[in-house]
Parts: structure tokens; sequence; C-alpha cells
């Protein structure tokens, strides 16, 4: 085996010397315009201190420190992803900090505000629905936008009005969108809630009931800021869902004083009918009227008629 003393010398002489790479290094940083700011910021700061301190400022050369460049890999790049390097001189020290770049504080801040969205079984679209976007052309639809508009303006500080609304109408008007709507502008008041669709919902607590989660999810629909539940009366439901699981959430939030937003295309007395009558065919008019009157003590009636936009 070749001694490392050989190989040495011999990469040596193939290779340009250490001095003359440190050399062109150095001068390749020293010339770096915002190197240049921050050691005429601190002409306190030696040669002697500069040379010890080099790698320092060759890290703080070679990452990408603007911020327009990061959707095209930018600070992506970096040694911390995301984050941009920073220099603070303190006497005869070069300190290297990072920071995050402006456009991770964004993903983070939609991440956290996509966070406080959660649906069960709700369509992409709908989570992206805006106010902005409401269609007030059609006459029959500005009542409701009106009502929108009047919750999302008395949203102050995290609080939210005690009563929510309740959109009904026949298919295809979007009383679903109406509902994904309020949930963004929810979300922009860093207001968490709960948008679930009321035939999944009901399938999802029937199969809780062989894995234990039922209590701990019916926890999280009583307790969530703000519920919505789309569709309501869509399907039949059972006595024991009705009563244990629907009645106890909007019992909760009624003396909790928690809104809840529903869409329906029932009228709340055609509801009603429909919730007095069983999956087993029962009728029981005195349980559905609980209910009833709990959404009514819940939302406000909106009703929502006009053209079918889904033709």
């Amino acid at each position: 085996m070749e001694p490392i003393q050989s190989s040495l010398k011999r990469w040596m002489r193939e290779n340009r010397s250490f001095q003359t790479i440190y050399g062109e290094m150095k001068q390749e940083i020293l010339a770096d315009p915002e190197v240049k700011v921050i050691l005429e910021s601190n002409p306190s700061l030696t040669n002697e201190a500069i040379d010890r301190q080099l790698m320092k400022l060759y890290e703080y050369h070679t990452q990408n420190k603007n911020c327009d460049n990061c959707p095209n890999g930018g600070c992506s790049n970096n040694v911390l992803p995301g984050y941009k390097p920073r220099i603070e001189i303190n006497g005869q020290e070069i300190h290297i900090y990072y920071e995050k770049c402006k456009y991770k504080i964004q993903r983070e801040q939609q991440q956290q505000r996509a966070n406080l969205i959660k649906s069960l079984h709700m369509p992409k679209d709908i989570l992206q629905a805006s106010i902005r976007q409401l269609d007030d052309r059609d006459p029959k639809r500005h009542d409701a936008i009106r009502k929108v508009i009047s919750y999302v303006s008395k949203l102050d500080k995290g609080k939210v009005p005690e009563k929510g609304l309740y959109f009904y109408g026949p298919f295809g008007v979007g009383k679903t969108y109406f509902l994904g709507a309020i949930a963004n502008e929810l979300a922009d008041h860093n207001i968490a809630c709960m948008l679930i669709y009321m035939p999944e919902f009901v399938r999802e607590m029937k199969s809780s009931l062989g894995d234990d989660s039922l209590q701990n999810k019916i926890e999280q629909f009583k307790s969530i800021p703000v519920l919505m539940i789309d569709d309501i009366g869509a399907e039949s439901i059972s006595a024991w869902f009705r009563d244990e699981i629907l009645g106890s959430i909007l019992q909760y939030r009624m003396m909790e004083r928690l809104p809840v937003f529903f869409s329906s295309n029932y009228s709340l007395s055609q509801l009603e009918k429909h919730l007095a009558v069983t999956s087993k065919g029962d009728i029981e008019e005195l349980k559905a009227g609980r209910i009833i009157e709990r959404i009514k003590q819940l939302s406000e009636n909106v009703p929502l008629f006009s053209e079918n936009r889904r033709k």
C-alpha cells in the first residue's frame, strides 16, 4: 500500500495549493455585496477575526437569502430548508442564525388555517369555498348571502355568535357551498369548526360501536367551537342515532351556547316529519319534536331557493 505521505505529496503536486484555493474562496466571499455591507457596518472587526471565521461567512455567502427565489427551490435548498441565514457581529465574533423565510411562514399559516377546518367526508372544492365567490346574480340568493355576511361580520377575536344558520331548499342551489364559505371565514378568524356530511356521519357513528371510539368522537362533535351538519334528513336514521347521538350533541351545544350550522332539503316542519319515522317504521313525533326545538335554539332559518347549479 502506498504510504500516506507519498499520496499527500502527489496530491499537492497535481492540485493547486490549499493557500491558492483558500485565497480565491476568500476573495469571492469578500466580493459578495451582502457580505461587504456586513463588514462595512462593523469596521472594528479585524482581518484576523475574519480569517478565523471565514467559513461562517462562506456559509452565509452560499445560502439563498432572497425569498423571490423560494418558489423555484431557493430557500428549500439551504442548509436548513425554508430558512434564510442572518449574520450578527458581537465584538470580534461572527454569529450566523437562521430564520424562516416568508414562504415557509405562509405555508405554515396555510397549514394552521387548514387544520382549523376538520371535515368528515366533504369534497375538497367545498373546503376551498369562499364568501367572495358566492354568486349574487340571482335575487333569490340575496337574503341568504346577507345572512352569511351579517354572521361573519360579528366574528371577533375568536368568538362566535351563539346561533348558526339553517339553510334549506331544493337540490343543487349551493347550500353546502355556503357552509364551506363560512367555514373558511371562521378559519380566517382562527376559529375551529367541524364540517360533516350527515349520511356519512351516521355510518361513522355506527362503525365506531365496534372499536370503542364512539364516545371520543361524540365529544369532538360536542366541543368543537362551530359544528356544521350538511344534508340533515338525507337518509332515515334509527331512534338510537336520533336520540342518543344527534340529540345528545345538540343538547350539549344548546346548553353551552355553541352554534350549529345545517343544510337540508327539508324545511324544519318537513324535517320534523322525517325524523319522526325511524328506520324500523315507528312514528315518534314527540322525540322528533325535541330535535327540532334544539335546532331552532341553535340556528336561524335561511331559505335558499334558486336554479339547480348541478345541471
